[in-house]
């Protein structure tokens, strides 16, 4: 219910608008997954060479599975007559809404996914377009069309088409309440066939919610259904067909009467419409689904005032419980897409909401419990449904549809080996992505002060406005006061003084510093008026102090000045951390891999104990990120071939991490290709990596910096960092190219403690 809304995060119109305009326009764009670099290549991508495939599916239908991105390809299809939220805005206004979807099918199920927008809002022409797609699709995702119309629209698809159509706003939304409903039974020692239920809406959701729960086992009778206009009852008036089918004899004919001694409330209506009196009115434990957005019926501090036993959840996010689609469509279409599944039915509905419900019972992993701010959530009335960034989901819930289908005789495909499919789902996925939105949530639950250190820069200043806008902490500001303010006003913010800004030039805290600077520095030949110079002068040297000083947690710099220059400055306030080497980690993030390497930002020559220091704290890095390190020492040469001057160094680093028996593996020394092609490395069948290496440790900065910087401006690869790790403050130096959304994910992971 809330993939769309996420209703604790704020952020201005004029952010939203950037976010979407940026760079490319939209969010989506096509890549090709063949090589087309040469004439050769373009021959076979086309003519002539298409001939062959095009052949071959014509003899063979099934065959376009095999050479096309049918199998993997969603089509996300709306007219926008309701958009969530929003309304009738139409097919265009729909758009970024579909690209917003397609999007999450990518992110979270690696489904290839393309937007829709049908410029209709007559039924049977909706039906047609979509109806003639089929060729083009492995399945089709409805999203924001108004009821009844999406009623007939997806029933009458499902029976002409022969691949998967899924109303999402329908079937998600009851899928993962559904689970919710399984968990929240466990806990109150009730059967599902036994329970009361009232159901508050008679719109798409609700009458998904309520035919699923009742193929779960709720019988008939035991559900009441309200709309508007209250109970819907056997020969009540003004009923349509799909309304009708949820009618049952009862004599109550309002909210409040359905609601006594009811086991259970979902709401899909409107923000107040359960009041504290009938909640108080339901049996004991009472298990309440609020789910209207993006303001719930009751709120949860309402509800359990009024009923302190009751289970309570809502589709937001800053409540527990949150009912979200994302835990659902992007692997119920992964289960149904890898087994060619012709529909998706009740037994793969169902299969969805039982696995979510027992992935919420089982132990979570620790990029779960960073969410919750380092500790681990439990299965009990404040966590009955899993949190949506759990990266099990993609293997718990994809093979469990995947399995319904077959058990149900919908799979065209069946799959063999179910261990082997899971195993193949989870390595689809790159961790990466879920530790990074972790963090973010992470420092949601548990904001820090950041000290934004160059706050007169234009792209300093809106990261610092996201990064406040965001929830994730406070922005310390360090510039001259009028000219920060100044510039916050052109860039749209309407309350300056609520941002916090040090101005060196009248903090009452420069005295202070001057002093802790002076006994750090007086032996290094600084005087006390240089100090006093770089203090009131320098925004780094300032900044830093304030930081050393406690004034905040982190610290964010790096737009103005060269990389070196910079943690030259800082280092003359804040120490590396004892036992530790500083250095910098460029993060390069794909979608089903990270690699790690290091250093390629402060050690122009690092010895033997510093490349062992190097391997060891990036492995620790990777470990926070959910990779399990594999680390290859770097060099031109493989093992002694070809011999050099430059080996010994790296070949000492080795054996002292031989000598600390670290609990990752590690080799060295290797040229890159055999690091990372398990092919090459199969040539030395004595290599302890037991596979392609994660973490790439360099053997000296020249090389470092020059591949990482060619990496980020010609791979395919996404590029976080460098990341500073190290000091014993947590400081992040951004390159000076930095975009606002890299300097934001920087001071976020300077704030979570994944950097340090």
């Amino acid at each position: 219910m809330a993939d769309k809304n996420e209703s604790n995060v704020e952020f201005s119109e004029r952010e939203a608008l950037l976010f979407h305009s940026h760079g490319r326009p939209g969010k989506i764009e096509i890549v090709a997954s063949k090589p087309m670099a040469t004439q050769r290549d373009l021959s076979l991508a086309y003519s002539p060479g298409v001939a062959v495939p095009v052949r071959a599916i014509a003899d063979d239908p099934s065959t376009a599975y095999d050479y096309t991105a049918k199998g993997n390809l969603v089509a996300v299809i709306s007219n926008g007559s309701a958009i969530l939220g929003l309304g009738n805005l139409g097919a265009l206004a729909s758009k970024p809404v579909m690209e917003g979807k397609a999007v999450l099918f990518k992110r979270f199920a690696d489904v290839d996914s393309i937007d829709l927008e049908l410029n209709t809002e007559d039924t049977d022409a909706f039906i047609n377009a979509v109806e003639l797609m089929e060729p083009s699709f492995g399945g089709i995702n409805l999203e924001d069309i108004g009821a009844p119309a999406c009623f007939i629209i997806e029933q009458t698809l499902r029976d002409r088409m022969n691949i998967p159509v899924f109303h999402d706003d329908q079937h998600g939304t009851a899928i993962i309440a559904a689970a919710g409903i399984i968990n929240a039974c466990l806990l109150t020692n009730r059967k599902v066939e036994d329970i009361k239920v009232v159901v508050n809406g008679a719109g798409a959701a609700a009458i998904a919610c309520a035919s699923l729960i009742k193929a779960m086992g709720v019988p008939h009778e035991n559900l009441t259904m309200c709309d508007r206009s209250g109970v819907i009852y056997r020969g009540r008036d003004n009923v349509d067909q799909w309304k009708s089918a949820h009618a049952i004899d009862t004599d109550a004919r309002d909210l409040t009467e359905a609601l006594k001694g009811a086991d259970a409330f979902l709401g899909l209506s409107a923000a107040g419409a359960l009041k504290p009196d009938m909640v108080r009115d339901m049996a004991d434990k009472p298990i309440i689904f609020a789910m209207a957005n993006p303001d719930p019926e009751i709120t949860p501090p309402d509800a359990k005032a009024a009923r302190p036993d009751a289970i309570v959840a809502t589709g937001r996010s800053d409540y527990p419980n949150q009912v979200n689609n994302v835990l659902g469509f992007p692997f119920i279409f992964r289960g149904a897409l890898d087994v060619r599944a012709t529909r998706i039915n009740d037994e793969m509905k169902v299969a969805a909401a039982r696995a979510i419900a027992e992935l919420a019972r089982e132990q979570v992993p620790e990029e779960v419990a960073a969410a919750y701010g380092g500790e681990a959530p439990t299965f009990g009335v404040d966590y009955i449904i899993p949190a949506p960034f759990d990266p099990r989901l993609m293997e718990v819930v994809s093979a469990a549809v995947a399995k319904a289908a077959m058990d149900s005789g919908v799979a065209q495909k069946p799959i063999e080996d179910l261990d082997a499919y899971r195993v193949d789902l989870k390595s689809r996925l790159n961790p990466t992505t879920s530790v990074l939105t972790q963090a973010y949530d992470a420092c949601r639950q548990s904001p820090k002060r950041v000290i934004f250190a160059e706050a007169e820069e234009d792209v300093v200043l809106r990261a610092a406005i996201q990064f406040q806008d965001g929830g994730y902490g406070t922005p310390v500001l360090v510039g001259r006061d009028d000219r920060v303010r100044q510039k916050l006003q052109e860039l749209g913010v309407g309350d300056a003084d609520r941002f916090e800004i040090h101005n060196s030039r009248n903090s009452p805290l420069v005295p202070d510093m001057v002093n802790m600077l002076h006994q750090r520095l007086g032996r290094r030949g600084h005087m006390e008026r240089d100090i006093k110079r770089m203090v009131n002068q320098d925004r780094n040297i300032f900044g830093s102090a304030l930081l050393a000083m406690d004034q905040g947690e982190a610290m964010i710099t790096g737009v103005t000045r060269p990389y070196a220059q910079t943690f030259k400055d800082i280092a003359k306030v804040i120490d590396v951390e004892k036992g530790r080497t500083a250095f910098g980690i460029h993060v390069m993030v794909g979608q089903s891999h990270t690699v790690f390497m290091a250093d390629t930002t402060v050690n122009e020559r690092p010895s033997s104990e510093e490349l062992a220091d190097i391997a060891e704290q990036t492995a620790a890095v990777a470990r926070k990120m959910g990779h399990e390190p594999r680390v290859a020492f770097l060099s031109y040469s493989t093992f002694g071939n070809p011999e050099g001057r430059w080996l010994e160094n790296i070949r000492d680093a080795v054996a002292i991490l031989d000598e600390r028996r670290v609990s990752f593996e590690y080799e060295g020394e290797m040229a890159p290709d055999v690091a990372l092609n398990p092919k090459l490395m199969g040539n030395y069948p004595f290599c302890r990596l037991s596979s392609p290496a994660n973490v790439l440790v360099m053997p000296g900065l020249q090389s470092a910096n020059l591949s990482a910087k060619l990496l980020r401006e010609m791979g395919g690869d996404a590029v976080i960092g460098p990341m500073l790790v190290g000091l014993d403050k947590s400081v992040q130096i951004a390159t000076m190219a930095s975009a606002a959304s890299e300097l934001v994910t920087l001071a976020v992971l300077a704030a979570s403690g994944i950097a340090k």
